[in-house]
């Protein structure tokens, strides 16, 4: 494709908590603008459902109102995994299930009989529809009246890339993401997927760096953008920011990713798909050249909002030295959805009465102490880089850096891996060069932090 330095390129980005539309200068790489709506499930059909109706209305909306459209010359969804979307043969929306529903409880045991083993998929058993297969085997089996309506699934950024331009496509990053689905070793569907014949419901199989097509006349028409806009097959979320760190995994020593959100997910370059643990949380992502990357996760960002409220102040290092001092810790888990320590009740223990800041820097502290252990999970990597919401923690990095001494840990710049995965996506070769993207944190000094550490870990473990 042809970029020159006038041109935009949406990044279209559905997380599970907030949908985002993100403008990135081609030329330069930085975002130019970003708006976001907090995403707000529906109750519609027999399951409670992702409001894809009301996300298309306000990315349509945004784009209208977007003073820099006539620039938009590509457009790319990015979205979170266990995703998808049944479609009828009137191109109807049967149903977008949301994967944190409990009625998936309801066909649980029977699914555990059905799945494949860990080894073949290297797809954890996670609570509720974490599973994107026993999504699918609670409608097939509770609601099959529903699920035959359905002529092709989508996964979740390829249902967008079709809405916008028409053209059906799966893609494997989406596929690899704790789905049941995929055998990320042998690169195929999982005998599952085979036996149910779900495999012949997804459109096939394209690359992420596909361009699919460009604008259906209705989308034009609607969101202002012009005809020659390309619309591209699109990417699993923190695929996408793994993805644009690729050239330093090629060029360097190991490279540890934390893509944060909702979900803290680390991702490594070592070749370790041998250490995965099922019990851990810890699964085989795939990368959008559908190689398998070793991966370990928790709920970070919603159980950081559980304890330090959905409105925090900012926390300071005077905050977490309170903390510390006093020895009030958070213990796992606060949400019921995987993470290193499944089956577990979140409390806090040692002195209550804290302050809004103190609240803020406890739950920082914990979602450092987490991923840690995420990290340990994964062996040692020399270089950590963060990105998403977490990057712009004033603690977080730094405690990180302060637990993992032999490491370097660094700050993603941009902080949005999924709109500098977008471009990489795009761009490919031609990326423009970043010199300064990741900056290194300094080492949070904050007096004993790490026997903090190691009395937090005595306690759960």
């Amino acid at each position: 494709m042809n970029i020159t330095r006038h041109d935009l390129i949406a990044v279209l980005d559905v997380g599970k908590t907030n949908t985002k539309l993100c403008l990135v200068d081609a030329a330069t790489g930085t975002p130019i603008r970003l708006v976001q709506r907090r995403n707000s499930p529906v109750d519609a059909g027999p399951l409670r459902q992702l409001d894809v109706a009301g996300m298309e209305q306000w990315f349509l909306q945004q784009l209208r109102d977007c003073p820099e459209r006539g620039r938009i010359t590509a457009l790319v969804p990015v979205a979170h995994g266990a995703a998808c979307v049944l479609v009828d043969a009137h191109d109807q929306v049967v149903a977008a299930p949301d994967y944190e529903d409990t009625c998936f409880r309801e066909s649980a045991a029977d699914y555990d009989r059905e799945r494949d083993p860990f080894a073949e998929t290297l797809s954890p058993r996670l609570p509720d529809g974490l599973n994107l297969g026993a999504q699918l085997h609670f409608l097939e089996t509770r609601h099959p009246r529903d699920f035959t309506r359905a002529t092709r699934i989508f996964l979740l950024p390829q249902y967008w890339a079709w809405r916008f331009c028409g053209v059906a496509a799966s893609e494997v990053s989406s596929f690899g993401a704790h789905t049941d689905l995929w055998c990320p070793v042998r690169r195929e569907f999982s005998a599952l997927a085979r036996r149910h014949r779900w495999d012949q419901l997804f459109p096939a199989v394209h690359a992420a760096t596909d361009m699919l097509g460009t604008l259906d006349a209705n989308i034009v028409s609607l969101a202002g953008l012009s005809a020659n806009c390309q619309v591209f097959c699109g990417v699993h979320d923190s695929n996408a920011s793994w993805l644009s760190h690729l050239r330093e995994v090629r060029d360097s020593a190991p490279l540890t990713l934390i893509s944060s959100g909702t979900w803290i997910i680390a991702m490594t370059s070592g070749d370790n798909l041998a250490g995965l643990r099922e019990d851990r949380d810890m699964l085989a992502n795939v990368d959008v050249f559908s190689s398998p990357v070793a991966t370990a996760r928790f709920m970070g960002g919603r159980e950081y909002a559980m304890i330090a409220g959905l409105d925090p102040v900012t926390p300071t290092v005077a905050d977490l030295g309170r903390v510390v001092t006093a020895g009030t810790m958070a213990l796992p888990c606060f949400v019921e959805a995987g993470g290193p320590f499944p089956g577990r009740t979140g409390r806090i223990v040692g002195d209550r009465q804290l302050s809004p800041g103190e609240m803020a820097a406890l739950a920082s502290v914990y979602v450092a102490l987490v991923t840690d252990v995420l990290l340990d999970l994964l062996g040692e990597s020399d270089t950590i880089v963060i990105d998403g919401p977490f990057a712009r923690n004033p603690l977080f990095a730094g405690i990180l850096q302060a637990l993992r001494p032999m490491a370097t840990v660094s700050i993603s710049h941009p902080a949005s891996g999924a709109a500098a995965g977008a471009l990489a996506l795009v761009l490919g070769d031609a990326m423009p060069a970043q010199p300064a993207r990741d900056q290194p944190v300094e080492t949070l000094q904050v007096a004993g932090l790490v026997a903090y550490r190691d009395a937090w870990r005595a306690l759960v473990q």
